[in-house]
C-alpha cells in the first residue's frame, strides 16, 4: 500500500496563513524529540520567550507560545482577564474582530461593538468619542484584519484605550513578524499571534504576551480561571516556575519551530524583514495593475501581508482557485462574509514573502484569465 505522504503535492502556499516554510524550519522540526519536562527543552523555551519579546518589543514576563492555534490565543486572553458582568468595547472592521466580540460574550463580558465597514480602517476619532460617553474595563481590537486586508492605527487605539483607563486587548494574528510592533509603547495590555502567518514557522502555537497589569488583574479575580488548560496562572508555573510545574504536554518539535523561525527574523533583522514585506505587497500591487487587478483596500490603509484582490467582472472565484490548485500547484484564500466571492486573499508572509513567488502566481493568473 502506497503511504499517503509521498502522494502530497509541494505548494506554493499564498493564502491568508498559513505560509511556505523556510527549509530551516524543516530541518528544526525534524531535531530530536524532547520529553515536555527536559532541562535542554526549558532552555529552548527560554530562548523563545525572548525571541518573542523582542518582536513584540516588550518586557512582559507574561510572554509564552501556547500549544494551540491562534485562535486559542484569542479565546486565552479573554477567559482569563474576563469576568462575568464586565464591560468591553470591541471595534470591528471585519470578521475576527466580530469573532473576538462573540468570544468575549462567551466568557461572560457586556459587549458593545462600534462597527466600521469591512475594508476600511479604525476611526481613531469615533473610537475617542465613544471612550468620552461611556466608560469601559476593556477595548479590544484587531491589528491587522485577515478578512480585508486592513491595518488600523494600534497605537492611537492604545493610548485611548489608556487615557480611558481599560484594558486595551489586541490580535496581533497577521501582523507580528511582519511589521513594526511596539506592545509596551502602545500600552496593550494582552495581545495574542499565531506561529504560522508573517513569524513563519508552521501552525499549532500561538504566541501571547499579559501586560503585569493584566497579570495582576487576572490573579485578582473572584473566582478561577475556568478553562484549565489556558490559565496562564498554571502556564506560566509551567514556562517560567523555578521549579517548573508541569500543565500539558507541550511539542518539543512544535517549539523547536517557532524558535528557529524566530530566530530567521532575527538574522535578517527585524527592520529589514518588515521592510521586505512591504516591498513584495508593493510588487505584488504593480505585478497585478499590469494584467488589469487591483486591491479592494485603499493604499494607505492596505495590510501589506494580506492582499485582498477584487476579482474581476467575469472570473468565477471558485474555478480559478481550482485550477491554481490544481494545475499550477499555489493556494490562494477565498473572501469571507460580504466579501465571499468578491476577492481573493494573497498572503505575503514570512518564506512566502518573495518576488519569485509574486513571480509564479502572476504568470499562472495571466494564463488563467486570458490576460
Amino acid at each position: 500500500m502506497a503511504n499517503l505522504l509521498d502522494t502530497l503535492d509541494s505548494v506554493l502556499v499564498m493564502g491568508p496563513g498559513p505560509e511556505s516554510v523556510h527549509p530551516r524550519i524543516y530541518q528544526a522540526l525534524a531535531k530530536p524529540t524532547l520529553g515536555h519536562m527536559d532541562p535542554q527543552l526549558f532552555t529552548v523555551m527560554d530562548a523563545v520567550k525572548e525571541k518573542l519579546r523582542e518582536i513584540m518589543d516588550t518586557k512582559n514576563e507574561a510572554t509564552i507560545a501556547l500549544s494551540a492555534t491562534g485562535s486559542s490565543g484569542m479565546e486565552a486572553v479573554m477567559v482569563n482577564l474576563v469576568e462575568e458582568g464586565e464591560t468591553m468595547l470591541v471595534v470591528t472592521n471585519g470578521y475576527f474582530s466580530e469573532r473576538m466580540a462573540e468570544v468575549a460574550r462567551r466568557v461572560g463580558a457586556q459587549v458593545e461593538t462600534l462597527d466600521f465597514p469591512w475594508g476600511s480602517p479604525v476611526d481613531a476619532a469615533a473610537v475617542a468619542k465613544k471612550l468620552k460617553e461611556k466608560s469601559y474595563k476593556y477595548v479590544s481590537m484587531v491589528h491587522g484584519e485577515t478578512s480585508t486586508g486592513v491595518i488600523n492605527p494600534i497605537g492611537e487605539i492604545g493610548k485611548l484605550a489608556n487615557e480611558a483607563g481599560a484594558f486595551f486587548i489586541v490580535d496581533a494574528v497577521t501582523t507580528l513578524g511582519g511589521n513594526e510592533f511596539h506592545a509596551d509603547q502602545w500600552g496593550i495590555d494582552a495581545l495574542y499571534s499565531c506561529s504560522q502567518k508573517c513569524i513563519g514557522s508552521v501552525s499549532g502555537l500561538s504566541p501571547v504576551t499579559f501586560s503585569p497589569h493584566a497579570m495582576e488583574k487576572i490573579a485578582a479575580r473572584k473566582k478561577k480561571v475556568p478553562n484549565f488548560y489556558l490559565d496562564m496562572t498554571l502556564l506560566m508555573k509551567y514556562w517560567s516556575g523555578s521549579p517548573r510545574a508541569y500543565h500539558h504536554t507541550a511539542s518539543s518539535n512544535m517549539i523547536y519551530g517557532l524558535y528557529e523561525a524566530l530566530s530567521l527574523i532575527q538574522e535578517e533583522g527585524p527592520g529589514k524583514v518588515y521592510a521586505r514585506h512591504r516591498e513584495i505587497h508593493e510588487y505584488l500591487v504593480s505585478s497585478l495593475a499590469r494584467i488589469g487587478l487591483s486591491l479592494l483596500v485603499e493604499k494607505p490603509h492596505r495590510l501589506p501581508n494580506l492582499n485582498t484582490v477584487l476579482i474581476p467582472e467575469g472570473a468565477d472565484d471558485a474555478a480559478v482557485r481550482k485550477e491554481l490548485r490544481q494545475t499550477y500547484k499555489i493556494e490562494i484564500g477565498s473572501g469571507l462574509g460580504p466579501l465571499a466571492g468578491k476577492i481573493w486573499r494573497v498572503g505575503i508572509m514570512g518564506y512566502t514573502a518573495r518576488k519569485e513567488s509574486v513571480d509564479t502566481l502572476l504568470a499562472a493568473l495571466k494564463k488563467i484569465l486570458g490576460r
